[in-house]
């Protein structure tokens, strides 16, 4: 009797999980809607996420009036350059950060497709700028918009960072065990084949090795590891810290002692409520 009544209340609190998640509104907007500046070949088939030949696009969830600090997170979920992790690098963040009064916009951004770089890139500045386009509509402002990223999702964001157009820079950058560097040494092999190709030249390793991209325009940023990633090694968190504090930006390096990789929202990580508490106090102190 004991263990039916454990198995109804697990199947009662993953019910009332899925409705949450269900109930959480959202607004699906399309990036290119007048034709996309560049393609990675395999977006010109029919779009299908299961071949990871995604449609580009931002899901938009945004707090009640009310509670609003005016500010708002473009999220990019990684998965290597290969795949995106939606959920618990992007969608499962909402409730959290909409309680907080920010809002969320969640990218899904085409693969680079083992060398079109500018594709990834090219998608998430357009979402900044429909994003700002909108600040008013989405009672946000246009300055206290950041950007976050995991993984790859965290190159991505730390190369708009760095690189976008200034009017397209985020205001903020908060990047959890995310690739920087293209250093053969320490860099996610897969998400460099994918991003750069295999025979990278030098040129190219340079240009998408985020320590080496910084400068007086980038945003202040929050940094997140594990010490015992061995995906993305955290030296690339360290590298970027050292660039940004070497160019007096703003940062802030958290490296918690185990979580191993790809952790994302998920409470079983054991340093969940610790990595919630840190972030949540740095956005507060955001000016």
């Amino acid at each position: 009797m004991k263990k039916v009544t454990q198995l109804l209340l697990f199947l009662l609190i993953t019910t009332m999980n899925v409705n949450s998640q269900e109930n959480q509104k959202y607004i699906d907007i399309d990036l290119w809607t007048n034709g996309k500046p560049n393609s990675n070949e395999i977006d010109k088939q029919p779009y299908d996420d299961k071949t990871q030949n995604f449609k580009p696009t931002i899901r938009v969830f945004l707090p009640a009036k009310e509670k609003s600090t005016k500010q708002m997170i473009l999220m990019c979920p990684g998965g290597g350059y290969g795949h995106l992790a939606m959920n618990h690098e992007g969608y499962d963040w909402a409730p959290y950060l909409n309680e907080k009064g920010i809002a969320l916009a969640v990218l899904k951004y085409r693969m680079p497709n083992g060398g079109y770089y500018e594709v990834p890139g090219s998608d998430a500045i357009e979402a900044m700028r429909i994003i700002r386009e909108k600040a008013d509509e989405w009672n946000i402002d246009k300055d206290k918009v950041g950007i976050a990223g995991f993984s790859a999702g965290g190159h991505l964001a730390s190369t708009v960072a760095t690189q976008a157009p200034e009017a397209e820079r985020p205001s903020f950058q908060i990047l959890f065990y995310p690739v920087i560097t293209m250093d053969e040494q320490y860099t996610h092999k897969g998400s460099r084949q994918n991003l750069i190709g295999e025979n990278a030249s030098i040129e190219m390793v340079n240009r998408f090795s985020g320590e080496q991209q910084v400068d007086s325009l980038t945003p202040p940023a929050f940094i997140a590891f594990s010490s015992d990633d061995k995906t993305v090694s955290p030296v690339n968190g360290l590298r970027y810290y050292q660039a940004l504090l070497e160019n007096n930006i703003p940062a802030s390096l958290h490296i918690w002692p185990t979580g191993r990789h790809g952790w994302g929202y998920r409470e079983s990580f054991e340093y969940h409520e610790q990595m919630i508490n840190e972030l949540s106090k740095w956005l507060d102190n955001l000016k």
